[in-house]
């Protein structure tokens, strides 16, 4: 099911971020990245795509760049977590870390459902992404002002 990004699956998940996140650029602490190649897992059931993610492993820590689970409830995102804590331990990382939006409820839900825990809340840090990242729209989810970054930590 969870496999390294193939090539043919590639184009569809640059897609998908193109059309959820504006990308293939996303911004993390006043950061840009270009996900277009990052490395990354998806999870496939035959020739469907039902989640993926995308990850960089940078200064002996690794930061997931672009998680999405396409079907929820059936553990995409929890075996997607898994395969990447995988890499992040054969290669020594400290942590496996990430950043998510202020309005993005669900996502702060699970991560902490999952095993992450909040290691900070950079307030108004969506200012300096936005002067990056032009795109990242005022309002998010249930119409909450995007303004500030969760971060999620899970220490290895």
């Amino acid at each position: 099911m969870v496999q390294p990004i193939q090539d043919r699956f590639r184009q569809e998940v640059n897609r998908h971020i193109r059309d959820e996140w504006c990308g293939p650029l996303v911004a993390t602490r006043g950061l840009l990245h270009d996900t277009s190649d990052a490395d990354g897992f998806i999870a496939v059931e035959g020739d469907v795509l039902l989640g993926y993610v995308l990850y960089a492993v940078e200064n002996g820590q690794c930061e997931i760049l672009v998680l999405h689970s396409l079907q929820e409830n059936r553990g995409v995102g929890k075996a997607l977590i898994e395969a990447v804590l995988s890499v992040a331990r054969a290669q020594h990382c400290s942590r496996v870390w990430l950043i998510t939006t202020n309005d993005n409820i669900h996502a702060i839900r699970y991560y902490q459902r999952v095993g992450f825990a909040l290691r900070a809340v950079h307030i108004d840090a969506i200012a300096a992404s936005r002067r990056l990242k032009p795109s990242i729209p005022l309002r998010g989810n249930e119409d909450i002002p995007i303004q500030h970054e969760f971060e999620f930590e899970w220490k290895l």
